[in-house]
């Protein structure tokens, strides 16, 4: 998966073309959703901002085009605990802390799991992803 760091959809858009990839209004909306907004959101939030616009577009095809955006490397998406997972803009890609009693969540800078990271391809291998995944704990107002 490449990473891009578009800054607007029109670059996404561009991106998209010279991959082959079509310009649809659904994609054009999609982009703009996501663009307006550093939130985390599920793909069924993201379809109802969609469809309150174009209320023709499917959330099948709300998560089409996630997979390609992903695929693109222009999103990533995080699972967050046991919930569906949210979805970003891979320029804002950062890392996940997630209280498993109040369920609240912290961004957290990608530098933090570097030594993580490092250690798990040093020892075994394997390249991680701490984007893909929360680490699960208990949030300072929950810790005893």
């Amino acid at each position: 998966m490449e990473q891009t760091t578009s800054r607007t959809v029109d670059e996404v858009l561009s991106l998209l073309r010279s991959r082959g990839g079509r310009i649809t209004a659904a994609r054009r909306q999609l982009l703009e959703a996501l663009f307006a907004s550093t939130a985390h959101r599920t793909a069924e939030d993201l379809a109802s901002e969609v469809q309150s616009l174009a209320p023709e577009i499917h959330l099948s095809t709300v998560y089409r085009n996630l997979d390609e955006l992903e695929r693109l490397g222009v999103i990533v998406h995080t699972h967050l605990g046991h919930g569906p997972a949210i979805y970003h803009l891979a320029g804002s890609a950062h890392g996940h802390l997630v209280c498993e009693q109040c369920g609240k969540a912290v961004e957290a800078p990608d530098r933090l799991f570097s030594g993580l990271s490092s250690e798990a391809l040093a020892r075994f291998g394997f390249r991680i992803d701490p984007r893909h995944f929360a680490v699960l704990g208990r949030c300072r107002d929950c810790s005893p």
